[in-house]
């Protein structure tokens, strides 16, 4: 009896020691299932992420490209803006030149024109400032009206003042130097003196 209780013992001992075992196994297997879950997840985790990374490079690139684009695009529409700029410069102040030459022509001819008298010379320099005129009125230049008129800072200076009874407050009595407009700018501002 003694052997049996030693082998109940010992039995008893080995059952406890397979159920330590067994608890044992069974943590280690959630522990492994555990980590393999945690594992799975991580791992789903660490995917998801390098492909928001991807997308993410991929949308940056994309960014990047429509700017290196729009950025040649402006760089190309400067450049030929400030050609068209020049050769518009270019064209009207050729166009305005093609219209002077006329008169120019004439003056050079009343220049070479030794023979005569005074009076054909005069009524020619006439001709040429009449034409001239008709030049600066086809290139929309117009002549300030001063003589008569109230003086006005924005189309005259005043180089002289006169007191006259005889003239009106701020009348332009005498024209110095003509002035000229085209469009709404000024050219040059008429010289002029101003009464009272």
């Amino acid at each position: 009896m003694a052997e049996k209780k030693m082998t109940d013992e010992k039995l008893d001992e080995i059952i406890e020691e397979l159920e330590i075992d067994e608890k044992e196994a069974e943590e280690k297997s959630e522990k492994k299932k555990a980590k393999k879950g945690c594992d799975g997840a991580l791992k789903k985790e660490l995917e998801e992420t390098k492909k928001a990374l991807e997308d993410a490079q991929k949308a940056l690139e994309d960014s990047n490209n429509k700017y290196l684009t729009m950025l040649a695009e402006y760089d190309n529409f400067r450049k030929r803006s400030a050609a068209e700029k020049e050769r518009t410069y270019t064209d009207a102040k050729s166009d305005a030149l093609m219209q002077i030459l006329p008169v120019i022509d004439n003056l050079e001819r009343a220049a070479t024109y030794g023979g005569g008298n005074a009076e054909n010379v005069a009524k020619g320099l006439e001709m040429t400032l009449r034409s001239f005129g008709e030049v600066m009125e086809r290139l929309g230049v117009k002549e300030i009206e001063s003589l008569g008129k109230t003086f006005d800072p924005e189309l005259h200076n005043a180089v002289f003042h006169v007191d006259d009874e005889s003239y009106g407050e701020q009348e332009i009595v005498e024209v110095l130097q003509k002035g000229y407009t085209i469009g709404d700018k000024v050219l040059r501002y008429a010289m002029v003196k101003v009464a009272n």
